[in-house]
């Protein structure tokens, strides 16, 4: 008896880090994929077997070749808020099963409740994909555990403190691994269809606990020194948007002394537990700089 060929599935966003993630899982799964970039170059680096196809999320025309004969589309929007109407509409005229990468603007919690552009745009497209009809999954990751990387992995390779403000706000640091199992699964396995997924880490963590988590990963002693907002402003500026690092340090504010909002979504949907900070640090140790020798 003959099987019919699995069609692909669409990744948008596909040469960054949840788009990779979610590729990998896909092919892993052995599950068809295509991938979507604006440029050839990026997408040389993606793994053998991906079917790269060139287009643009500002111009839906282009979006045809890629969304034809695929079961489902993976949208990361990385595109201007205003181009979000055509290319929803043009979704919904190939009919595709659609799962949308989110924030949790939804939460009560008011760490998620501060204003904060990215999860209005996320709203306006949720609102278009509703309107729209399409058959969509949701996924809302949390903090992600990565912006250590960012964040503090330069004072660590420099130094042994940490200067940051708001020590204690507590945050649940989500594995981007765990992101894009979460999509891949969703997009792959039936009876996800009208999903709305929260996804968090396993614990709620204040940052001076982080930081503390990575000192020990690495077998040295790390200090957090506390920042105000004032001095956080200084040493940011000219270097950060000033919307974000408003928004964060409002983020941070609501979340002092009060334990993060923390799901089993993640294990409901892979049915295992989500990885800890630790586990995160400790397989990317190579970004903090050398551990000490035991």
């Amino acid at each position: 008896m003959t099987r019919t060929p699995m069609p692909p599935v669409l990744v948008t966003g596909a040469t960054g880090r949840i788009g990779r993630g979610v590729i990998g899982e896909l092919l892993g799964a052995g599950v068809p994929v295509r991938a979507l970039t604006r440029r050839a170059a990026p997408a040389a680096a993606l793994p053998a077997g991906v079917d790269v196809v060139t287009g643009d999320l500002t111009v839906p025309a282009s979006l045809d070749r890629a969304l034809r004969g695929t079961g489902a589309v993976f949208l990361l929007w990385t595109a201007p808020p205003a181009a979000a109407p055509a290319t929803v509409e043009r979704l919904a005229a190939h009919g595709r099963r659609v799962v949308l990468l989110s924030s949790p603007h939804r939460t009560p919690h008011p760490f998620f409740q501060q204003p904060n552009p990215m999860a209005a745009l996320h709203a306006g497209i949720e609102r278009l994909v509703a309107a729209a009809g399409i058959e969509a999954t949701v996924v809302r990751p949390g903090m992600f555990a990565s912006n250590a990387s960012a964040w503090w992995a330069p004072a660590v390779r420099t130094g042994d403190v940490v200067h940051w403000p708001y020590g204690a706000a507590e945050t649940a640091p989500v594995d981007d691994r765990d992101i894009a199992a979460v999509v891949a699964r969703t997009l792959v396995d039936d009876g996800h269809a009208g999903g709305d997924h929260v996804l968090t880490g396993p614990a709620s963590l204040s940052q001076a606990d982080q930081v503390g988590i990575i000192g020990d990963v690495l077998g040295r002693p790390l200090r957090f020194a506390e920042l105000t907002p004032e001095e956080f402003r200084g040493r940011t500026e000219g270097q950060w948007p000033r919307q974000v690092v408003e928004m964060l340090l409002a983020a941070w504010g609501s979340a002092t002394d009060r334990p993060a909002h923390v799901t089993s979504s993640v294990a409901d949907i892979l049915g295992a537990p989500p990885r800890s900070f630790a586990r995160w640090v400790a397989d990317h140790a190579e970004v903090f700089g050398p551990a000490t020798a035991a």
